[in-house]
């Protein structure tokens, strides 16, 4: 690796042996140096200014605030820090939240030492490697596009329960504490994500696939 640097690697796990396990892994690397542990997103991110890493090495799984919602902390507040997620579940929705959190890398802890640290060499270099379940997770994504209406939000879904009663912007304002702009924000997006022109159109929908209590 020549006089250059080491990269600076952080460890965000909620399982101290497993941090254990990735210290010593790390040792066995000239190029890689640890500068810093958490043992959750927060921590993680109270620690992220003073341990200054250039790689973290994120579980997804943890309570509170999980990986993906940790990384995408990270990323906003740091984006020049790239995120190699490293976990024990492939599930497609798990990958796909995890890169769209902004994680450069996804692999599984079965990994071997030598791909771990290729993968870490990588990211610093902003270079992505998937496992092979996460790629076929992402291959199956793409070939499989989601249903209409799985992507509106928990308050999404509100305004249009509210919506599918009959109830007006202002009305629906009213009973949601909300301004009317807020709420017209809502709808609009509601029929963009459902693919419909009108309000009648999308309630429709909502009833017809069950989006709706109804």
């Amino acid at each position: 690796m020549g006089d250059s640097a080491p990269i600076r690697v952080m460890l965000v796990d909620d399982h101290a042996v497993v941090r254990s396990g990735l210290k010593a892994f790390l040792m066995a690397y000239d190029d890689l140096k640890l500068v810093g542990e958490a043992g959750s997103g927060f921590e993680a991110l109270a620690l992220l200014d003073k341990a200054r890493p250039d790689v973290i090495l994120m579980d997804l799984m943890m309570p509170e605030m999980d990986g993906a919602a940790t990384t995408k902390a990270i990323r906003e507040r740091r984006p020049d820090v790239q995120v190699v997620v490293l976990t024990s579940f492939p599930e497609e929705d798990l990958v796909t939240q995890a890169l769209q959190a902004g994680a450069i890398s996804y692999l599984l802890k079965n990994v071997s030492a030598t791909e771990l640290s290729d993968a870490i060499r990588k990211a610093n270099a902003g270079r992505s490697t998937l496992a092979p379940e996460a790629a076929q997770a992402l291959i199956h994504t793409a070939t499989h596009p989601p249903k209409l209406g799985s992507d509106l939000t928990n308050r999404e879904r509100e305004v249009l329960e509210l919506m599918s009663t009959g109830l007006n912007n202002m009305e629906i304002a009213d009973e949601l504490v909300v301004s009317r702009s807020t709420i017209k924000f809502h709808v609009s997006n509601i029929l963009s994500k459902l693919q419909s022109t009108s309000r009648t159109e999308a309630v429709a929908f909502a009833i017809e696939h069950r989006l709706v209590k109804r």
